[in-house]
C-alpha cells in the first residue's frame, strides 16, 4: 500500500507530508509558503485530494496551504471507537493542525463534513481566523431548522442509516468501493469531472483497513454527542459557496445565514452538485479569489 493516497503532479507545487497534532499523525498537502495559512479541510468521502484545484491558486496568492486528511482518512491516523470522532476532538485537531503549522494569520476553506468541523471552529473562536470560506453545508442553527421540514429530511435518510452497524461500511465497499465511487458520479450533475481515475483515488482510501468505519463513525458520533454551537455567532468575514444541484441538502439551507453571521456573503452556483469545488474548480476559485481581494482590501 503507497504510503500517501494520491501523488500530486510535479507542476501543481503540491507535495505530501506527515504532521502530528492532537496526538495523532496527519496526512497533509502543502503548497505555497509563508506565515499566512490556507487550511483546507475536506468532507465525506473525500480526501484532501478534493483541494487539488485549489491549492496552486491560493500558494499563488501568498498562501501556505495544508490539506490535511482529517483523522480515520487516507493515511492520517485512525483512532478506534465512536467517541474518537466526536466534534470536540475534530475541533481540537484543528487547532493543533493550526498550532503546529506557526501560522500568524489563518483562513479555514471547507466542504461538507470539513464545513461541520468549521463552522464549530468559528462559533467556539478556539483560535483566531482571518476568514471562514464554507462549501455547501448551513450554519449549525439553519441545519436544525431545516432538518424540521421534510424538503430536507428526505434528503438526510442516510445520515439515520449511518447509524446502524456494519451494514453502511459493507455497502460503501463492496465490489471495490462501488458506493464510495457512486457518491461522486451519482450525485455529480458534470460527471466527466469524476472519471475513474479521481474514483478510483477515492476508492482505494475507502479500502484501507478500517478506514470506512472510521469515516461513517463521523455520522454516528454526531447523533450519540451531538455538537454544542453555542450562540451560534461567527465573528469573521465568511463567504458561502453553495452548488445549488445538491442532492443531499436542499437550497434553503443558505436561507437565514445572516441572523447568525454578520460579515457574511453567499455566492450560488447554479447547475453545480454538492461536489463544487471538484466539479466547477473555476468558478470556485474565481469567487475565492474575488472575496480574497476584498477582505484584504477591507484590512
Amino acid at each position: 500500500m503507497p504510503e500517501f493516497s494520491w501523488t500530486p503532479e510535479p507542476a501543481s507545487g503540491i507535495s505530501q507530508a506527515f504532521v502530528a497534532a492532537n496526538g495523532q499523525r496527519f496526512e497533509v498537502a502543502e503548497c505555497g509558503a509563508g506565515e499566512r495559512l490556507a487550511l483546507c479541510l475536506h468532507g465525506f468521502p473525500e480526501l484532501n485530494y478534493s483541494w487539488r484545484f485549489q491549492m496552486p491558486m491560493l500558494a499563488a496568492r501568498g498562501w501556505r496551504v495544508w490539506a490535511p486528511n482529517l483523522r480515520g482518512y487516507g493515511a492520517s491516523s485512525r483512532p478506534e471507537g465512536v467517541a474518537a470522532y466526536a466534534m470536540d476532538m475534530l475541533v481540537a485537531d484543528v487547532a493543533a493542525l493550526i498550532d503546529a503549522s506557526g501560522a500568524r494569520e489563518v483562513l479555514l476553506v471547507a466542504h461538507d463534513w470539513g464545513a461541520l468541523i468549521a463552522w464549530q471552529f468559528a462559533i467556539q473562536r478556539v483560535r483566531p481566523l482571518v476568514g471562514l470560506v464554507i462549501m455547501n453545508v448551513p450554519h449549525p442553527f439553519v441545519a436544525r431548522r431545516e432538518i424540521r421540514h421534510w424538503r430536507q429530511l428526505r434528503r438526510s435518510w442516510y445520515v439515520f442509516f449511518f447509524q446502524l452497524p456494519k451494514l453502511p461500511e459493507l455497502m460503501m465497499t463492496r465490489d471495490g468501493a462501488r458506493g464510495v465511487r457512486q457518491a461522486f458520479v451519482g450525485m455529480a450533475v458534470d460527471k466527466a469531472r469524476f472519471p475513474e481515475e479521481v474514483l478510483n483515488i477515492y476508492a482505494a482510501a475507502a479500502l484501507r483497513p478500517r478506514a470506512m468505519t472510521a469515516m461513517v463513525n463521523y455520522y454516528r458520533a454526531l447523533l450519540r454527542f451531538p455538537p454544542d454551537a453555542g450562540d451560534g455567532r461567527v465573528e469573521v468575514p465568511t463567504l458561502m459557496l453553495w452548488g445549488e444541484e445538491d442532492a443531499a441538502l436542499n437550497i434553503r439551507c443558505t436561507e437565514g445565514t445572516e441572523q447568525w453571521v454578520a460579515d457574511f456573503t453567499l455566492r450560488r452556483l447554479p447547475g453545480v452538485s454538492h461536489w463544487v469545488q471538484q466539479e466547477a474548480p473555476e468558478a470556485v476559485n474565481a469567487h475565492l479569489a474575488e472575496w480574497l481581494d476584498g477582505l484584504a482590501v477591507a484590512r
